[in-house]
């Protein structure tokens, strides 16, 4: 039985923190097994918002596919691509603008979102930047044809992201009304319970907000982050017994790291006041550096070979283009074009 076709992907933001790693590699890592993946390193959609900050984007987005073929991204069993390496999506944003109603776009939730942060962004920047581009509102007609042109049959996405995927249905929908065709799929959510992994100071991880863990952090670098971790603010001293329901980032972080064994142990100890907070994230940092030194290792094999990435990449894209191919042959039979 022939696989469905999956997409999904990641802006091109360099080195990938731990969450990314739990929220969307690992289930990637499992979907290749079931799918037939196309993930791709999204550059354009990167420039909606960092147009002017083009510097690092090529190491940017190497260091992207680095992470990902470190951690369990098999190029044997999934498409690795950069968005910008298939022409056939930017010809397929372009007839999908001409059917898209610019309310639909303007209601999608992401886009609010990039607007508000593009909007704080302005406010404290003197050089009065617009607060939102030509290309910016056309995100999610982009986020579409990503979808659309390997007429994808799943996306996965957290449940706070059907909304996002629901206007690709739309216009799906309508592309496949007015011209009379069932050229493309419904592509349906594969939903996933994504875990949220909070930055080192309790707040949600992010490179911007300078409170992440990356993949790819020596073992001291790692150390020391876990070190800086919000533990229970209401505990004064080492011997006092400690609340491990309110200790907003480190135990949160065994839960996810560690076995249950010593989750457990961690939980009864605090609880008991026979283990202070330092030297529980002590531990935890070992933890982690265990659990990830494979991976890193795995990931420093690659940079050594660098010329093998970019050839993967090659293929890839190469790949990803001739599926895309496919479909514009139908779309551009279908438009009359």
């Amino acid at each position: 039985m022939e696989k469905i076709n999956l997409v999904s992907g990641m802006r091109s933001t360099g080195k990938l923190h731990f969450g990314h790693y739990m929220g969307v590699i690992t289930n990637w890592v499992k979907l290749q097994e079931e799918y037939n993946c196309f993930f791709f390193v999204a550059d354009w959609h990167a420039l909606t918002t960092k147009f002017d900050k083009t510097e690092n984007l090529k190491q940017d987005k190497l260091d992207v596919v680095l992470d990902w073929l470190a951690c369990g991204i098999d190029p044997e069993k999934s498409t690795i691509y950069f968005q910008s390496n298939v022409a056939q999506i930017a010809e397929l944003h372009i007839l999908l603008s001409m059917i898209t109603p610019n309310n639909w776009v303007e209601r999608d939730p992401t886009l609010k979102d990039m607007v508000k942060i593009l909007k704080n962004k302005d406010e404290n920047n003197s050089d009065n930047m617009p607060q939102m581009s030509y290309g910016l509102l056309g995100y999610p007609v982009l986020m579409s044809a990503d979808i659309m042109a390997m007429n994808a049959g799943i996306v996965p996405v957290g449940v706070d992201q059907l909304a996002h995927l629901e206007i690709t249905r739309d216009i799906v929908r309508r592309f496949n009304n007015i011209y009379k065709t069932d050229l493309f799929n419904e592509p349906k959510p594969k939903l996933t319970q994504v875990p949220l992994l909070l930055g080192v100071d309790g707040q949600k991880m992010g490179k911007s907000f300078g409170n992440d863990i990356k993949i790819s952090d020596s073992e001291e670098t790692t150390s020391k982050r876990i070190m800086q971790c919000i533990t229970d603010r209401t505990r004064a001293r080492k011997d006092d017994p400690g609340h491990p329901d309110n200790c907003e980032v480190a135990f949160k972080y065994y839960q996810t790291f560690a076995d249950a064994d010593t989750v457990c142990q961690v939980e009864c100890e605090c609880r008991q006041g026979k283990r202070g907070c330092a030297d529980c994230k002590r531990q935890l940092g070992k933890i982690i550096n265990e659990k990830f030194a494979p991976i890193r290792y795995k990931r420093q094999e690659f940079e050594r070979d660098i010329d093998k990435v970019k050839d993967i990449i090659k293929e890839g894209s190469k790949k990803a283009a001739a599926e895309a191919e496919k479909t514009m042959q139908k779309v551009r039979d279908a438009v009359n074009i």
